[in-house]
């Protein structure tokens, strides 16, 4: 509707600038405050001047007025209402209430919720979901959210629009006490609608096409609580043209949107503002004000979950001498966190357990072994791993939680929890050996990563001995959905890593860190070094030498590339000599040539290129190309450095022989064409220099490897000024320092 031209001046001036203000449409006022839509509107037009002192405190509380505010807007107000006359013989009527219904109107709404605080957005969807013929709104979200509230607040403050009366029931499909049968639920309305005991029909099937006859002309409101499956509903839908259905549940219900065109409103936990907002209405708005801080700080513990609020809230009600700060930091340890959120019979855990018990008894336990996820989000691989089960199987269980508002789908395949639903997970039984599962889906992930990014080396390791396969393997098309999967999964990682070694899994621990490898020569400068601590003392305690070898070789590199060259030096040096006492050529020659790339970072040329030199010997004692390929792209390298032009284009022209990897997306190969293009240059061959190095920059662009890019333009910009080569170069500097 129009909302027409505010008043000039007085009260209606006063609201509309205040709303406008605090960024608020009429209808979200409106529906924040209790008020229809229009009355607001003929208040901000100066039709109503002076509108009474609760519907004032209402605006003045929907708006977040302070106390000044509020007294500002109830003082203007107060100007425009009528004056009593000076005498009055006869006393005034008695005032009736809103609530009181019109006699013979069947109301059996339950009283509006108390506290209730914000939600303009989910109040206007539900509005606009209500509009139409016989709709059925679909009220969901997780245990606690506050769906019931919002229903009742939505249907007190609406219930102007049907006249005929407003019906509700409980269908308890998430209790203790058991469903009402359809019978009784269909009594109960059909008595609301004025029909006698004795013409009430036997059956359920009757008693169901009566309701839809008297429904039929008539303006009802039904609101059809806790619904626990669309099958338990269905009956109940009245049908009517001018009826309007609202039904809640902690289930998407999907069956009703297809069958009867349900129109989903989806409620999810609060932001810190209303968050705030419930706080203030159980404590009082003085004692949430003092701790602003503090109050977000238990927003963000409670993960925004109304109940959780309430519940939180309620203790510091008990106990006026606390401060919230206090409470945040008792809520803040997550073994005591789910017991501080339970009052009596009521609290996190009880409603979780009530959804859980729904489900079907596999999916319950696949919730339960969620639980044994170090991270964040899981995909249906990992899943599965927890589960021991195939991703198929586990797939149907996420999309089971995810209906029941138990896990979330964040993007297509990954899925995470509330926080406070996965402490809940976390205290469950899930079984022996989910967290085994789990790091070997990861190692066998990581190694079939590897495969795909770094084609052609050799294994990272053996695989445990009492190594768990997983029913299946996520496969990689190519290099860069493997980097794409380490990027995605990497905090994930880091957090099992974590968790391995918390647990004594050290053999696991060490082998996961390396298959990061490809993205840690993607990433060098992404702060590697406290994870591959932990992977050394990892390796350490499970006293692997060769895992302890490999992780030292790579932590050398890191240092080195960090500019950490003494700590670099001591770990490499070590990594060549444990790698040598065990026999393990290519480990040893690993370690010589990272420790090469130390010596060069401190000068030492000849030292370096006799290492590399070394390596070459072992790799081709060995058979292994693809180490002999590593040896000779780093000596090339380090003749380049020396300005021995000539021996570096040779080498490097010897190793880019090695195998034709053109067209692909592969590090050594973009290394290698830098150090083409620069002994080309240094040799006088100008235009062929810069080709060479175009093209790895080029190469490592296009790949995503930004520390190649930037490395080749910045040596072309040595010798061009050209702005589109800088503009290349800034930009591919600009990647590689806002990633994550």
């Amino acid at each position: 509707m129009g909302t027409g031209t505010p008043a000039t001046g007085g009260f209606g001036a006063l609201l509309h600038r205040l709303r406008t203000g605090a960024g608020l449409s009429q209808e979200e006022l409106a529906y924040a405050a209790g008020v229809s839509v229009r009355a607001l509107s003929y208040m901000e037009r100066g039709h109503t001047r002076g509108p009474q002192r609760r519907t004032v405190q209402a605006l003045a509380a929907a708006l977040g007025l302070d106390a000044a505010g509020a007294r500002e807007l109830e003082h203007t107000a107060s100007l425009g209402r009528p004056r009593p006359a000076a005498t009055t013989d006869v006393p005034p009527p008695a005032a009736v209430p809103d609530a009181v219904a019109q006699p013979g109107v069947p109301d059996l709404l339950p009283r509006a919720p108390r506290g209730f605080h914000g939600r303009a957005p989910e109040l206007a969807a539900l509005s606009r979901a209500a509009e139409g013929e016989a709709p059925v709104c679909l009220v969901t979200g997780p245990a606690g959210v506050g769906k019931t509230a919002l229903a009742l607040h939505w249907a007190h403050h609406g219930r102007a629009g049907f006249a005929d009366g407003r019906l509700y029931a409980d269908l308890r499909g998430f209790g203790d006490t058991g469903e009402p049968a359809l019978m009784e639920v269909l009594r109960e309305f059909l008595l609301a609608l004025g029909v006698p005991h004795g013409r009430i029909p036997e059956s359920a099937n009757g008693a169901a096409a009566l309701f839809r006859s008297l429904a039929a002309d008539r303006r009802l409101l039904v609101v059809l609580d806790n619904a626990r499956d669309s099958e338990q509903v269905r009956p109940l839908l009245a049908g009517g043209r001018r009826c309007v259905t609202v039904v809640t549940s902690r289930h998407r219900l999907q069956g009703l949107i297809v069958t009867d065109i349900a129109r989903p409103v989806a409620v999810d936990v609060l932001g810190p503002q209303d968050a705030a907002m419930l706080l203030a209405g159980v404590l009082g708005t003085e004692r949430v004000r003092a701790e602003p801080v503090a109050a977000r700080r238990l927003a963000e513990l409670c993960g925004g979950l109304p109940l959780a609020l309430r519940v939180a809230a309620a203790r510091l009600a008990g106990r006026p001498g606390w401060s919230l700060a206090a409470m945040a930091a008792e809520l803040s340890d997550e073994t005591r966190r789910l017991s501080l959120l339970d009052v009596e019979d009521t609290g996190v855990r009880a409603a979780l357990r009530l959804t859980l018990q729904q489900l079907p008894r596999h999916v319950s336990r696949q919730f339960a072994q969620l639980g044994c996820h170090p991270g964040t989000h899981v995909d249906r691989y990992a899943a599965a791993a927890l589960a021991d089960t195939d991703p198929e199987a586990a797939e149907t269980s996420l999309e089971r939680l995810a209906a029941a508002h138990l896990v979330t789908e964040t993007a297509p395949g990954r899925w995470t929890m509330h926080d406070l639903v996965r402490l809940y997970a976390r205290g469950l039984d899930a079984g022996p050996h989910a967290l085994e599962r789990m790091l070997d889906h990861y190692i066998a992930t990581g190694l079939a990563a590897v495969a795909a990014a770094e084609p052609g080396n050799e294994e990272c390791f053996p695989l445990p001995a009492d190594y768990l396969p997983p029913a299946a393997v996520r496969e990689f098309a190519d290099r860069s959905a493997a980097v794409a999967w380490y990027a995605t999964e990497r905090d994930d990682l880091t957090l099992a890593v974590a968790a391995g070694h918390a647990a004594g899994l050290h053999g696991r621990t060490w082998r996961i860190v390396l298959t990061l490898w490809p993205l840690i020569v993607w990433r060098v400068r992404d702060g590697w070094v406290p994870l591959l601590e932990t992977a050394l003392e990892a390796a350490r305690a499970d006293a692997d030498q060769h895992g302890e070898s490999r992780v030292m070789n790579v932590l050398g590199w890191v240092l080195t590339e960090e500019g950490r060259i003494p700590e670099a030096l001591t770990h490499l040096e070590a990594a060549s000599a444990l790698a040598s006492r065990a026999g393990d050529a290519m480990a040893e020659a690993n370690a010589l040539i990272v420790l090469a790339v130390a010596q060069a970072a401190l000068g030492d040329l000849d030292q370096a290129a006799q290492g590399c030199e070394r390596a070459v010997e072992l790799a081709r004692k060995a058979g292994d190309r693809t180490i002999e390929r590593l040896a000779v792209q780093h000596l090339a390298r380090h003749w380049a450095d020396a300005g021995k032009w000539r021996q570096a284009l040779d080498t490097a022209t010897e190793a880019l022989a090695f195998d034709d990897r053109s067209g692909t997306a592969d590090v050594p190969r973009i290394l290698l064409l830098m150090v083409r293009g620069e002994a080309l240059l240094g040799l006088g061959d100008e235009t062929e220099g810069i080709g060479q190095l175009d093209l790895a920059a080029r190469e490592a662009e296009s790949s995503g490897y930004e520390d190649g890019a930037v490395r080749a333009l910045g040596v072309l910009l040595r010798v061009s000024a050209d702005a589109g080569l800088r503009a290349r170069y800034d930009a591919a500097v600009a990647r590689l320092t806002t990633r994550t």
